[in-house]
């Protein structure tokens, strides 16, 4: 009786905080930008959000990319901040329709396509199916909205086939709207590229390391023109704009290691990506590490052909996690060091530790349940929690508790919680003789 009671209130207070967020949507004169793809829409998203900040207040909503974040962030988070003038929506897929009930919730006036890949692909299967999901991010679009889309993507470009809105188009193709060229970067040096637009050409500085940040760059800029940022301005914001944690981040440690933390996220396709921005980056002793890659599908195969890559990159490939033993590396690798497997992220940053060479520069590659921003975090902080995959999916500096070991998470966070409700309600704790203990 008592767990049909809790349902009951559960699926009350549900639907009551979909009711609100509707309402708070109706009622909202922000202009809604929803963005959207397989890869490249959180660094869009935050770019775009701290673009627009010059030009009125922002709420920006990333990386936690479902419907139920959607209306947290209507219901409870702008509910409480007051007007804004830019609602900005990373929109994730997970399963068939979650794209099309975020896009009704959401209704933007302006909705952006990065790019069409396999991933999901145990619900997906098919690229088609992947880019139908995204398609209705557009479709929700009004006769006003705009759509901004990767024309070098087919699948991506064809969302422009049968819609109601104004269509701008970006990318390195010839006919785009807004044309990404000389696209160059070749860490320290970082990405550079100019974008040819009906305005003119805009000549850009970004602080990414490597030339595959030009697409999310391009998609938040070509969205910020047409949303009419003068372009100046634009130029300016992109180049002090702070990259997101664990997606090509570079942390470099004084007398040690480089780290090019990217720890997000791993499908098969960003494979290549990442080990093409290390071999033309340019650093005196090159290491990679490779975790978890995200695809499930022929997982042996892809283990093996990353390593056939990466070993001609890098001085030393390390692999961890419960994948490692599928490199196929030769025993003469091993022997060598060219080659070392260990079980553990644990593992991975002690053998670091020992071996590390200054100025070196080492790649963390991996899915992000494993969590390998520890290894380059351990430079910095004494990082206690080394449970090789703790189930939590936000990264590490956003959980806060890398610190504490795990096994103590939930005695430290009620701590920690009890200790705000005394800081707020001092005086209720205070009168019923609930003190704090030494």
């Amino acid at each position: 009786m008592k767990l049909g009671l809790r349902k009951i209130r559960r699926d009350l207070g549900w639907r009551l905080r979909r009711y609100q967020a509707r309402w708070v949507r109706a009622r909202s004169k922000a202009i809604f930008i929803g963005i959207t793809g397989s890869s490249g829409k959180s660094t869009s998203a935050s770019l775009l959000g701290h673009i627009m900040g010059a030009h009125g207040k922002v709420h920006l909503q990333v990386q936690a990319n479902t419907i139920v974040a959607l209306i947290r962030t209507l219901y409870k988070r702008l509910r409480r901040a007051g007007p804004v003038d830019y609602v900005v929506f990373e929109a994730g897929a997970s399963d068939f329709g979650t794209i099309d009930a975020m896009a009704q919730m959401l209704k933007p006036d302006v909705a952006v396509v990065t790019m069409i890949r396999l991933e999901h692909v145990g619900k997906f299967r098919t690229l088609e199916a992947v880019a139908q999901e995204k398609r209705a991010l557009v479709d929700a679009l009004k006769p006003d909205g705009i759509a901004v889309l990767n024309c070098d993507d087919p699948l991506v470009l064809a969302m422009a086939s049968g819609a109601k809105c104004r269509i701008a188009t970006f990318g390195q193709a010839e006919n785009a709207d807004y044309r990404a060229t000389d696209v160059g970067a070749a860490y320290p040096e970082p990405l550079r590229f100019s974008l040819r637009w009906r305005g003119g050409v805009l000549d850009l500085q970004t602080p990414f390391p490597g030339e595959q940040f030009w697409l999310p760059a391009a998609a938040a800029v070509a969205t910020a023109l047409e949303l009419g940022a003068p372009p100046e301005k634009v130029a300016a914001r992109l180049a002090s704009f702070d990259p997101l944690p664990n997606r090509c981040k570079v942390q470099q440690v004084e007398g040690g290691p480089q780290f090019l933390v990217d720890t997000a996220k791993a499908p098969w396709h960003s494979i290549d990506i990442a080990l093409d921005m290390m071999a033309k980056a340019k650093a005196g002793r090159k290491r990679i590490v490779l975790g978890q890659i995200s695809d499930y599908v022929g997982s042996t195969r892809k283990y093996a052909t990353a390593y056939g890559i990466a070993r001609d990159i890098a001085d030393e490939v390390i692999y961890t996690g419960d994948n490692a033993h599928r490199s196929r590396a030769s025993q003469a690798d091993r022997d060598s060091g060219r080659f070392t497997e260990l079980r553990t992220p644990k593992e991975v940053s002690d053998h670091i530790k020992r071996t590390a060479v200054p100025g070196e520069l080492i790649l963390l590659k991996s899915s992000s349940n494993l969590h390998l921003e520890r290894i380059a975090l351990a430079w910095t902080h004494d990082v206690r929690c080394w449970i090789p995959a703790c189930g939590k999916k936000e990264g590490c500096q956003a959980c806060g508790l890398y610190e504490v070991p795990f096994e103590e998470h939930k005695s430290f966070l009620a701590n920690r919680r009890l200790e705000h409700r005394r800081r707020r309600f001092g005086w209720l704790f205070g009168g019923l003789g609930l003190t704090r203990r030494s």
